[in-house]
């Protein structure tokens, strides 16, 4: 008897769970589903979600040029780039020797990269402002870049990533000949794939979604990113919500198919890391 009722348990908590995940899957869809109804009706349409008037590309067509969002996407992608570059070369240096060289200190310095993450951004933002201007970085590509340059989160990620890779593989490499560069570059990023990705997309949607560090650091208007220009389309176009919400989807499609791109190697870098403390 007791057998026969097993399976049932199984089956009801297993339905009960889809249940659940399609619901909170409709939960978090249904704003953006309602964005892109809205930007695809037509301008002076009765509803404002286009169900009755059809359908029309005429909001992307105007938000594209009344926003020129053209040169704030050449802007947002190179400042995007620029850190996720920056990030995973020091996020790789630094989390390879805090994974696996020995020196006096290293948990200490462990702890300060982990503390960092506690840390806002806007709490800092009055040194890193005086730190720029004492260099002449203000209203520069270097102020949108330089201040996201290097993050703890990238190195504690790579970190906890290099300690479930065997150092067996290592020992390998240096019995070849290979020096710690080497095998960092040959060995451990190759494996380390997974985690590379999870940074990559972390740090470049953070980059492009990031509407703080234009607004404060920058005035000149050929510096304008997409989420500043973003916000100053909002000002201008506050009662046209078709327009606004076709401004709204052309910034957030960028992001969200990078994400369909490589959310594989994501949900693979999230589950394996952090499983060596």
């Amino acid at each position: 008897m007791g057998e026969s009722k097993k399976p049932e348990s199984r089956s009801f908590w297993a339905y009960l769970s889809l249940f659940l995940l399609l619901l909170g899957a409709v939960v978090i869809l249904l704003p953006l589903g309602v964005v892109l109804l809205a930007s695809f009706a037509p301008p002076g349409a009765t509803s404002q979600l286009g169900l009755q008037a059809g359908w029309t590309l005429v909001n992307y067509q105007d938000a594209w040029r009344r926003g020129e969002f053209l040169l704030a996407f050449a802007n947002s992608t190179l400042v995007a780039l620029a850190v996720t570059a920056i990030q995973i070369v020091t996020a790789a240096l630094a989390g390879y020797a805090l994974a696996r060289l020995k020196f006096r200190g290293r948990q200490a310095l462990l702890l300060i990269v982990v503390a960092t993450l506690v840390i806002p951004f806007q709490l800092l933002v009055i040194p890193i402002f005086l730190v720029l201007k004492w260099g002449h970085l203000i209203n520069t590509y270097g102020a949108l870049i330089l201040p996201t340059a290097v993050n703890g989160f990238g190195i504690f990620l790579l970190r906890q990533y290099f300690q479930t890779i065997p150092v067996e593989l290592e020992e390998a490499a240096a019995l070849d000949g290979a020096n710690r560069l080497q095998i960092l570059w040959r060995v451990m990023l190759p494996l380390a794939r997974p985690a590379l990705v999870t940074l990559f997309l972390f740090t470049f949607i953070g980059e492009w979604n990031d509407l703080f560090k234009p607004l404060v650091f920058t005035t000149r208007p050929e510096l304008r990113t997409v989420q500043l220009a973003l916000a100053e389309f909002q000002e201008q176009y506050t009662n046209n919500w078709s327009l606004l919400m076709a401004a709204v989807a052309i910034a957030t499609i960028p992001v969200v198919l990078l994400f369909l791109i490589g959310q594989r190697q994501f949900i693979r870098g999230i589950a394996t890391t952090g499983i060596k403390n």
